[in-house]
């Protein structure tokens, strides 16, 4: 009788490469949830603070810049409605019409890092009179 050498399974090399790169792919697909996630959460806070600046702007706009610089108040937080976020508002006249640079910053911590985001304009003072 003739025996055939029939082989069957995998081998213990062959089982221990496939379990390697398995485990390269699991790794890395992680790593990229992982930071999708943080990039996520940075994009939203830094979508957040560009609706608190364009909401603070809004604000200086209408109640004109000359009645803003008079309240003195050029930094403060926005409270409950974004708890650790804070403005900050530095303007300067520019000596045309009744034109001033407004520099406008939002600033928030995340992780212990200080983060910010600083918007340049320039707005016209109508007196807080929207025409």
């Amino acid at each position: 009788m003739k025996r055939t050498n029939a082989r069957t399974g995998f081998s213990l090399v062959e089982a221990l490469v496939a379990s390697a790169i398995l485990s390269g792919v699991v790794v890395t697909v992680g790593a990229i949830g992982s930071r999708a996630l943080v990039a996520t959460r940075q994009d939203s806070q830094y979508e957040r603070g560009a609706a608190l600046l364009d909401r603070q702007l809004t604000m200086i706009d209408h109640m004109g810049v000359a009645a803003f610089i008079q309240s003195g108040q050029t930094e403060g937080d926005f409270g409950e409605l974004a708890p650790g976020y804070r403005w900050r508002v530095v303007t300067r006249y520019l000596e045309v019409d009744q034109l001033y640079q407004v520099t406008i910053a939002v600033i928030w911590v995340d992780r212990s890092r200080p983060k910010q985001l600083v918007v340049v304009t320039r707005l016209n003072d109508t007196g807080g009179l929207l025409l």
